[in-house]
């Protein structure tokens, strides 16, 4: 093979790894804004017997690192949000979106490790669906340094629109599992969550959908009905999440925990005037069947009815 040859030869294999470390370089970059997909496992685990202990260590860490890769995309698109005045509300909505997504079978095997308690299985969820937002709310209790940044950032962008939603989606386990700074930070958090958790439920009313049934779900079970977890908000955000649960409580049907909610109800000021728990919770739902326009929705509401007869 003469010189000119052997030289052609390699400019090719030059331009071939270029082309595919550019490639690679695309798939391993914005990983929510290509709808879950996470960057490729570059790593394999370590094979053999003997290992156990190491891989599963292994693959912890390798989660942990496609999680702080998917913060990273989120801490991205809210600085671009907050320098781009003519963007920011696509932003917004696209990032609220995002979080929001189903998380596909690839990616879930990356992101989800034997360490992540608090998140139900896919196996023993009503429909085998678990969202990004899930997971994320879990990692920033478990790095809440990676949520701090997250969070200074969504705190600049309070007044717009889907600035709520998000906080709600992914600090409702923040709010109550990690240390706060001061009451009015609490308070600002806590009015937050009932705001942005009261839109993603509509949401799921005007698409009949459940994608934020974990969301709800969380506030009853581990917030609601636990009084040391509802004391870390203030009484009026207590009082407003326990009007909210009220509204959404057929919907999610969780009404087979009415009992138990309607015993942990918190007192209201007036109550003299309007009743008890009770009372309160009838009002909060005659005022929610008033609101509903999508008519799978009303009859869900009023085939749920019958928890209302008194025996």
């Amino acid at each position: 093979m003469d010189a000119t040859a052997e030289e052609k030869k390699r400019q090719y294999v030059r331009a071939h790894r270029r082309k595919e470390n550019r490639k690679r370089e695309r798939e391993g970059a914005n990983p929510i804004e290509r709808g879950g997909s996470l960057p490729p496992n570059q790593n394999p685990a370590p094979a053999g017997g003997g290992e156990g202990g190491r891989t599963e260590g292994t693959m912890r860490a390798r989660t942990a690192d496609h999680l702080e890769a998917l913060s990273l995309e989120i801490e991205r698109k809210l600085h671009k949000a907050l320098t781009s005045n003519s963007q920011r509300l696509q932003l917004l909505q696209q990032l609220f979106a995002d979080i929001a997504l189903k998380v596909d079978d690839r990616a879930r095997d990356k992101i989800i490790s034997t360490s992540n308690e608090g998140i139900a299985p896919v196996d023993e969820r009503e429909d085998s669906h678990l969202c990004f937002y899930e997971i994320l709310a879990n990692h920033f209790v478990k790095v809440p340094e990676s949520g701090r940044r997250i969070l200074e950032l969504i705190v600049q962008l309070w007044s717009q629109s889907f600035a709520a939603n998000i906080f709600a989606l992914l600090f409702h386990r923040w709010l109550f599992e990690v240390p706060l700074d001061g009451k009015e930070v609490s308070l600002r958090y806590s009015s937050a969550l009932v705001q942005g958790a009261t839109n993603v439920f509509w949401i799921d009313i005007q698409t009949n959908t459940r994608h934020f049934l974990p969301l709800y779900h969380y506030l009853l079970e581990e917030v609601a009905l636990v009084p040391d977890q509802l004391s870390k908000i203030s009484p009026q955000a207590g009082r407003n999440l326990f009007f909210l649960l009220s509204r959404f409580m057929l919907f999610y049907d969780q009404d087979h925990l009415l009992a138990s909610f309607l015993e942990h109800f918190p007192a209201f000021p007036n109550s003299f005037l309007v009743g008890g728990a009770a009372d309160y919770f009838v009002i909060e739902l005659t005022d929610q069947l008033q609101k509903l326009k999508v008519e799978p929705v009303l009859l869900h509401y009023l085939s749920r009815m019958t928890i209302l007869q008194v025996n």
